[in-house]
């Protein structure tokens, strides 16, 4: 009994060094023992003249057993994690579950993406990450080596980054693991998860993840994976059941918000003021011209962005101001949208106290409509008399009016989901040859190096460099021909029970023939699972 618990006490020691390659994972290199046992101490036994020492020998059986038990916990920490697959999971809070206050904190600018996957990556238990940080949503998307231990370090990260307990991000967070992650990301890029269902803007969103992550360690070959094939059904499920067709955005909601919160007879005339001059300031200004009005004041960091903007919108009368004058223009305005990067509010109580009131035809009410996230406009600005603040959760009211017919059409998006996710999960199983695929390519190559060297060995020190090239060439292409017939054969993409029967009898074949001591119990399992349910 002492030995097993000596051995799972140093387990529990050697359970954080089993991150890295697969490799890595499966051994564990013996100079490490003495680090995690430590060593029996001699006994102090007076050993009298011509007594051999049985007790030592004794001592050394017993360290032996117990170096031996850890050797094999070692062992079975490691098939552990090699001979499952890893999982993808997604640790998100969103605009469902999770207030503005504490989105805020966990927001992380596009800047910021590749140092927050570096940091992931870190992490004992994550291969690979990725990071969809928007007004809506704070989801972390990561290929874990272990489920659990995956999401306590990444929940971890999250609270470390932010400054907001576990215990709170547990109350309010959402767990999904690979196929349900799959139709998460899925929904979340065809535009069913948003606030505004069928939205267009987070598709955009999903594909600058791609984008940002192209070349980024980490960003590794399942995640990209995941996104861009998340990127294609978004585009084919807008494109199949219109479900985009009369969406309002989250820009024009907020828009539909102010103009449900002004007088009627308010609309044309009202004062509007608009902060920032980036994608969803450029579709407020858009929408706002769309419902009437037909002048307004845009304070943005350059001009160059507002006059593009007043170049595409002839018709309207745009007047540009520099964010030194951002308090001025307030003044005058009876409504304010704010849609920065800020990451600081640019307005607070102090700012907005000493403002002049608005007049009365428009309600005697200045209006803040905040759709930043990080918000634009503290929440104690709503403190002050006259003033109203609104951000992106107050939008629901807007949106539910116009929603039922987007459900319906959100129906038939899910049946492409459905389709779409099952071609995604075969794709990634038939990744899972690739290790096979490798080793035999490897194999091969160590016999072609060793015999073209006996081959020029031969040949002498004073071969033509012509010469020796068009050996080598001779030797690579009898062997790329030998592996392609063997190749084809372990390359399926899981869509037809019978190629991945063959598949799999491939896979033992080549294994016994070539000793490539593949793990594919794990595939096998999966592939039989697939052929049983296909019949």
């Amino acid at each position: 009994m002492a030995v097993s618990t000596t051995s799972f006490a140093a387990a529990k020691l050697e359970a954080p060094l089993l991150k890295a390659s697969p490799s890595s994972r499966a051994s564990s290199p013996a100079s490490q023992l003495p680090i995690l046992l430590k060593p029996i101490r001699s006994r102090k036994i007076l050993i009298q003249r011509g007594v051999r020492c049985e007790v030592a020998a004794s001592d050394a059986l017993v360290q032996t057993e117990k170096l031996s038990a850890l050797e094999q916990l070692k062992t079975s920490a490691a098939d552990r994690y090699t001979k499952e697959r890893s999982s993808i999971v997604v640790i998100g809070l969103s605009v469902h579950t999770t207030p503005v206050e504490m989105r805020e904190k966990l927001a992380i600018p596009e800047a910021e993406w590749p140092r927050a996957i570096g940091e992931l990556c870190g992490l004992n238990h994550i291969e690979e990450a990725a990071v969809l940080s928007t007004c809506n949503r704070m989801e972390i998307y990561v290929v874990a080596l272990s489920q659990h231990r995956g999401v306590k370090e990444v929940t971890e990260w999250m609270s470390k980054t932010s400054g907001i307990p576990v215990s709170e991000l547990c109350q309010h967070r959402f767990l999904l693991y690979n196929k349900d992650a799959t139709q998460h990301i899925f929904e979340v890029s065809a535009g069913l998860d948003s606030l505004v269902l069928g939205e267009g803007q987070i598709l955009a969103q999903v594909k600058q993840v791609v984008k940002v992550g192209q070349g980024v360690v980490g960003f590794g070959r399942n995640i990209s994976g995941l996104f861009k094939h998340a990127i294609t059904v978004g585009k084919r499920v807008r494109t199949e059941t219109n479900i985009a067709a009369g969406a309002v955005s989250v820009s024009s909601a907020a828009v539909e918000l102010a103009l449900m919160k002004l007088p009627e007879s308010s609309h044309a005339s009202a004062k509007m003021l608009v902060i920032g001059a980036g994608k969803m300031g450029k579709l407020v200004i858009k929408h706002l011209a769309a419902k009437g009005c037909t002048k307004m004041v845009v304070v943005n960091r350059t001009e160059e962005r507002v006059a593009a903007i007043r170049e595409e919108l002839a018709n309207i009368e745009i007047t540009y101001k520099p964010l030194t004058e951002m308090l001025t223009c307030a003044a005058e305005a009876d409504v304010v949208f704010t849609s920065t990067a800020s990451e600081t509010p640019l307005f607070l109580k102090e700012h907005v106290k000493g403002l002049p009131p608005v007049g009365s035809e428009v309600g005697g009410l200045r209006l803040f409509i905040d759709i930043s996230v990080p918000r634009n406009v503290g929440s104690c600005v709503a403190d002050v008399e006259a003033v109203r603040v609104y951000n992106v959760d107050d939008l629901k009211e807007v949106v539910a009016a116009n929603k039922e017919d987007r459900l319906r059409k959100a129906m038939e998006a899910q049946a492409i989901i459905a389709e779409e996710s099952k071609q995604f999960e075969a794709w990634r199983d038939s990744l899972e040859t690739v290790p096979t695929i490798k080793k035999l390519r490897a194999y091969a190559e160590r016999i072609r190096v060793a015999e073209l060297e006996k081959c020029l060995s031969k040949m002498g020190d004073d071969i033509p460099k012509k010469t020796r090239k068009a050996v080598e060439d001779l030797s690579r292409g009898i062997v790329n021909k030998l592996l392609h017939g063997p190749m084809q054969h372990l390359r399926c993409d899981g869509s037809d029970s019978r190629t991945l029967s063959e598949t799999l009898e491939n896979m033992h074949a080549l294994n016994r023939m070539f000793s490539l001591e593949t793990e594919i119990s794990v595939l096998e399992q999966k592939l039989r699972a697939k052929v049983e349910s296909q019949k």
